[in-house]
């Protein structure tokens, strides 16, 4: 498995846990839990979306 899979598997997995995290903090009705899992769920994403451009744009470099 190349690195960058894993890493992006690792990111899944985070933005999985933190997604879950945000039901046990409804069933438990804590907002500052709730508020940090959505803060988690967006750093995980919006960084594996940056990551993912980056790659992108450096194998389209290397083509041309």
């Amino acid at each position: 498995m190349k690195k960058e899979n894993l890493l992006f598997l690792l990111l899944a997995a985070i933005t999985v846990a933190c997604i879950m995290s945000i039901g046990i903090a409804v069933a438990e009705r804590s907002i500052l839990i709730a508020l940090l899992a959505v803060v988690g769920v967006i750093l995980a994403m919006g960084l594996g979306f940056t990551l993912k451009k980056r790659i992108r744009e450096n194998n389209q470099s290397e083509v041309n």
